[in-house]
């Protein structure tokens, strides 16, 4: 018989670290927001955002996408740093160690519980490349920064800096279709960025992200 014991390590069973009934912990008397390690968390109402983003656009106009890719750019740096450290504290392994299914779950888990929307890996174009990532009901793509182009120069940023890092390579990250503008999901695509330089040009032209991963891979 499977002792109980022999299924623990070091008094716990490594399962979902980012399930939210167990990450995120308040104190609604103080009004605080924590992860299960201590670490203080920020919850960014809509209002917030939308007002961040027309204020934006008020003091630097076009260049608005550009101060949120940024932005993003050196979150991202932070929250990967953070992401590793968490899941090799939980794991007692190097996140180099995990096999990918473990990584990307973690990776979904995480966005999802922090209200970032849910996040879709697609290697469909691994072989050519390039790596897809969807999201899904994201709050930073909920305001259109301009007229008639997407709004997640955030994540792109984010995405940018966290594969980066992860692959050892300087990616580069372009938006190819955006809820804002009636897509069904965020779509994101990452790769070298003389593989990806037309790919800006495609989207400002307004095409679909079919036909643009269709030419990028021509």
């Amino acid at each position: 018989m499977i002792s109980v014991a022999d299924l623990l390590v070091d008094d716990r069973l490594p399962s979902n670290y980012f399930a939210s009934d167990v990450y995120i912990r308040g104190t609604l008397e103080l009004g605080l927001l924590e992860n299960r390690r201590g670490d203080r968390l920020l919850a960014l109402p809509d209002a917030l955002m939308k007002s961040i983003v027309a204020g934006l656009n008020q003091e630097t106009g076009q260049a608005t996408r550009y101060v949120l890719r940024n932005c993003g750019l050196w979150w991202g740096k932070n929250f990967y740093a953070r992401f590793c450290e968490e899941l090799s504290d939980y794991y007692q392994k190097g996140v180099a160690d995990l096999s990918m299914v473990e990584f990307v779950k973690a990776l979904q888990e995480c966005w999802r519980t922090h209200g970032w929307g849910v996040l879709t890996v697609n290697t469909d174009y691994q072989m050519k490349g390039f790596l897809v990532i969807e999201v899904q009901n994201s709050p930073f793509t909920a305001h259109a920064i301009q007229p008639n182009q997407p709004s997640g120069a955030l994540e792109c940023g984010v995405l940018q800096a966290f594969f980066s890092q992860l692959t050892g390579r300087d990616l580069t990250c372009v938006q190819i279709s955006c809820e804002s503008m009636g897509a069904d999901r965020n779509r994101f695509v990452l790769g070298l960025e003389n593989r990806l330089e037309a790919a800006e040009a495609l989207v400002q032209e307004g095409q679909p992200h079919t036909a643009i991963m269709q030419m990028l891979t021509q």
